[in-house]
């Protein structure tokens, strides 16, 4: 049966979410650009043969927000670790992406990217800088579920891709951005936080206790060490 799901205030049926949020818009922060997006939900390459394979999200899912902050320097290290600005996943974790974008779509809102996959020598910096395995996985141990092309970075946006207001900024490396929402103030950023982690849960994904906007696919991959993200 159909559940109750509130968004500013107006009840909706979403079939999916056992409670549902007030929805609050908040002004782009912390942002190196505009992001991209387009109302096109159309795939403009057809579908690969594998799962495994690394495609660009943006072919599959082009209304999906892409501002990979690791492409710039608005991020903990100061520095641009990326060559490439588009994001980059396996296909399966494209389609689970899709998924909760459509759910979404259907309430005024959508995903935008903040990171996606990360090649094994930008894993190597970000260990540099931070070699806080909390928050930055170690590449002599295995690397990190970005650099296997099935995790992502994550926050909600509305039509016009604005960001909407979460519980911290990205890289926030304090209690702030775990998942226990109980210490934040803003009661829609809890909300938004909330709605973000079951969306994202039902369309097979496993939210990161510290990180409220990292999410790693529930199929596992092997490091991807040779795909290079074109310019």
């Amino acid at each position: 049966a159909a559940l109750p799901f509130y968004v500013a205030g107006r009840s909706r049926d979403s079939g999916i979410l056992p409670d549902g949020p007030s929805v609050k818009y908040a002004e782009v922060t912390n942002s190196d650009s505009t992001g991209s997006g387009s109302a096109d939900t159309q795939p403009t390459k057809s579908a690969p043969k594998s799962n495994e394979e690394m495609v660009a999200v943006r072919d599959y899912a082009p209304s999906i927000r892409v501002e990979l902050k690791y492409a710039g320097k608005k991020n903990m290290t100061g520095r641009r670790l990326y060559d490439y600005n588009e994001a980059y996943l396996r296909y399966g974790t494209v389609k689970k992406l899709m998924r909760a974008q459509k759910m979404l779509e259907k309430y005024g809102m959508g995903l935008k990217i903040w990171d996606a996959y990360r090649t094994p020598d930008a894993q190597k910096k970000l260990w540099a800088v931070c070699p806080n395995p909390a928050y930055v996985s170690d590449p002599s141990k295995g690397y990190s579920s970005h650099t296997r092309g099935n995790a992502v970075d994550v926050t909600l946006v509305d039509t016009d891709g604005t960001e909407m207001v979460m519980p911290t900024g990205f890289d926030n490396l304090t209690k702030l951005a775990d998942r226990d929402y109980s210490d934040i103030e803003d009661e829609y950023a809890r909300e938004n936080a909330s709605l973000l982690e079951k969306i994202m849960t039902s369309c097979g994904f496993t939210p990161y206790s510290e990180e409220w906007w990292h999410f790693m696919d529930k199929d596992t991959y092997s490091v991807v060490k040779d795909f290079v993200p074109p310019e």
